[in-house]
């Protein structure tokens, strides 16, 4: 059964785990650029995310790797146009990841419920007022810099007080433009992609308890990301699930409740167990 977006937003109260699956519309995202750009391929991927035990699918229609070029909102809109619809009309909570407020209109239009702002507010004016007009849950992310720059010699004094910091500051800013605060989602923007080397992505996921103490719910989306490559060796995107898997495990233990990753199945599976083994109690005895 599809998540309420009540239930998604109390999560760091009630402890639930939602899995946000990735539908790429793009044709260079780092992992499947190119996979899903086609409606059909779109649509069957949505379907089988869902069918794997994603609660939401998160469609987006720019890529944000390193180095990736800009896409205008009207060609966004277009990549979007025949695939958000279709979609939504699975019945999965959907969210729009754009940072234009143009882009996310459409979506919301199209039935989109929840609006994934990689820059957190700071690329386009409109996209708060928007929100707040429309009254609907936002993710706001650290990132440092942007997609053609982030990565170029990123350095923090202290990287999990500094992204706190700046999470604080734009929930303040999304609050001040009349989005209301129990509708935000902080994300602290782990990958490499983001401004953040192996050592900050790591101290991160480590600190994420000081993120989950701004009372907001906390998503992550390590998935498949260049800096479990470098943990484990593994050169390959699709190679890195079970690195995945572990990243978001130990989120979790940390106060995470929303995952964003592409192996919904991987991860719905170990989450199960991981809630299964916290609920038994650890005095009752089993007869064998």
């Amino acid at each position: 059964m599809t998540i309420s977006l009540e239930d998604m937003l109390d999560s760091p109260r009630t402890g639930r785990c939602v899995v946000m699956g990735i539908l790429n519309v793009t044709p260079d995202s780092f992992s499947d650029g190119g996979r899903f750009l086609e409606p059909a391929a779109a649509v069957a991927r949505a379907r089988e995310m869902l069918a794997g035990g994603a609660e939401i699918l998160d469609v987006g229609a720019e890529s944000t790797r390193l180095g990736s070029r800009r896409v205008p909102a009207d060609e966004q809109i277009a990549r979007l146009r025949e695939i958000l619809p279709a979609v939504v009309a699975m019945g999965a909570q959907v969210s729009i990841d754009t940072t234009r407020a143009k882009v996310a209109a459409f979506a919301l239009d199209a039935g989109a419920a929840i609006v994934n702002d990689i820059s957190a507010g700071r690329d386009d004016p409109e996209l708060f007022p928007l929100v707040a007009e429309r009254a609907c849950p936002l993710v706001l992310m650290h990132m440092l810099g942007d997609p053609a720059t982030m990565q170029s010699a990123p350095r923090y004094d202290d990287v999990v007080a500094e992204v706190k910091a700046f999470l604080s500051e734009r929930l303040a800013a999304a609050v001040a433009c009349g989005v209301p605060e129990g509708k935000v989602i902080l994300d602290p923007g782990i990958g490499i992609g983001f401004g953040k080397t192996l050592e900050h992505n790591v101290a991160l996921l480590a600190g994420l308890g000081e993120l989950a103490a701004l009372g907001r719910p906390v998503l992550v989306g390590p998935s498949r990301k260049r800096f479990l490559g470098e943990l484990t060796g593994r050169t390959d995107p699709a190679q890195r699930v079970s690195a995945t898997v572990a990243a978001c495990l130990e989120a979790r233990r940390r106060g995470a409740t929303i995952f964003r990753v592409h192996d919904v199945v991987a991860l719905t599976d170990a989450l199960a167990v991981a809630q299964a083994v916290e609920q038994a109690d650890p005095g009752k005895k089993t007869s064998l």
